[in-house]
């Protein structure tokens, strides 16, 4: 089957417990609304406090697992994905299994003796999202496993990459692996930013993984963090994701296309020096739900299209779409089938 295992994500899995908060809550632990960060000690009894509300709810997550299982869920292929990471041997890792074989997802976990399955606390308020991630098992995950033949055998099989910059803070050895096969063999390798924090202290792991990075993806807020820690001067988002696209590359059988979406407005796409704009679907403010998930569901939309050699604009209106659907749930959640054409 031309499409078996094309695709292969790695990344760090985390089971969300997601609830609503109010701003007592956000200032009690010192966190923002649409901002991702990594757990400290004083963030640490908000997952108790999350798990005891009436409105928690436990949902099978972390970025990058969230955009593979989006673009499964997509393609409606079997088998056409496939992710590695580490959780723990426990309750919620055999969850996490169960969640990513139900969604058609070929899942090869790294399994923790000692540490338990990661966690990543949402917190909801006005249908914007903080997340604060324990990554725990996620935290261990081992370049050992990766050289398996039986997971080589993953990488070897993909034509197309997909991590997010989470993962940068996890294993750069692992991601400078596969993106060196990538380039080696004429795949194409896609990152995400991910998070201001992942651009400001983790920027030397990140700038040795941007030259094999054929697709860069990102929100506006990363992106104007990514040109301040460059120091570009530059807030204008169009500006900054066309020197981005120009960052030098390690092949050169590829430009580098740079896609940063903005929420409500419109995505921006920079290649060969030009940026496009394309439009998302707005939504009534009464049908948002909550934007956990949104970016990842886009990247998914995006790359089941990718994946077909479809064109960027196909592969962007399917991103629009994927984001548009998982912001009127909860989580990063679909129905049975999408309703996509």
């Amino acid at each position: 089957m031309a499409y078996e295992k094309i695709l292969l994500g790695m990344g760090n899995p985390l089971l969300d417990i997601s609830a609503v908060v109010d701003d007592d809550f956000l200032k009690k632990y010192d966190i923002q609304l649409n901002n991702a960060i990594l757990a400290e000690e004083k963030h640490l009894p908000m997952y108790e406090e999350l798990a005891a509300k009436d409105n928690v709810e436990y949902i099978a997550g972390g970025a990058t697992q969230n955009s593979i299982k989006v673009a499964q869920w997509m393609l409606q292929i079997p088998g056409a994905t496939s992710y590695i990471g580490s959780i723990g041997k426990d309750k919620f890792g055999e969850e996490m299994k169960k969640n990513s074989r139900l969604a058609g997802v070929n899942v090869q976990y790294y399994e923790d003796e000692t540490t338990p399955t990661g966690t990543c606390a949402v917190c909801v308020g006005g249908g914007e999202r903080s997340l604060v991630a324990n990554l725990s098992a996620a935290n261990c995950y081992k370049t050992e496993h990766l050289k398996r033949p039986e997971n080589w055998a993953l990488v070897e099989q993909a034509k197309y990459y997909y991590i997010a910059g989470f993962f940068l803070t996890v294993s750069p050895e692992s991601i400078q692996l596969v993106a060196a096969h990538a380039a080696a063999n004429n795949k194409v390798f896609c990152m995400n930013l991910s998070a201001p924090f992942i651009c400001e202290f983790f920027r030397e792991v990140q700038e040795k993984a941007l030259p094999y990075v054929d697709y860069v993806f990102g929100n506006e807020t990363e992106a104007r963090t990514f040109s301040k820690v460059h120091g570009w001067e530059t807030d204008n988002v169009e500006e900054i994701a066309i020197k981005i696209s120009q960052w030098p590359k390690a092949s050169g059988t590829r430009k580098r296309i740079t896609v940063i979406t903005q929420g409500a407005d419109p995505v921006v796409v920079a290649e060969d020096g030009k940026t496009k704009l394309f439009p998302v679907i707005l939504l009534p403010k009464e049908k948002l739900v909550d934007t956990n998930g949104a970016g990842d569901a886009f990247v998914g939309g995006f790359l089941s299209q990718l994946v077909q050699e479809k064109p960027i604009e196909d592969c962007v209106k399917a991103g629009c779409y994927a984001s548009n659907v998982i912001i009127q749930r909860s989580g990063c959640t679909y129905p049975e089938k999408p309703d996509y054409n």
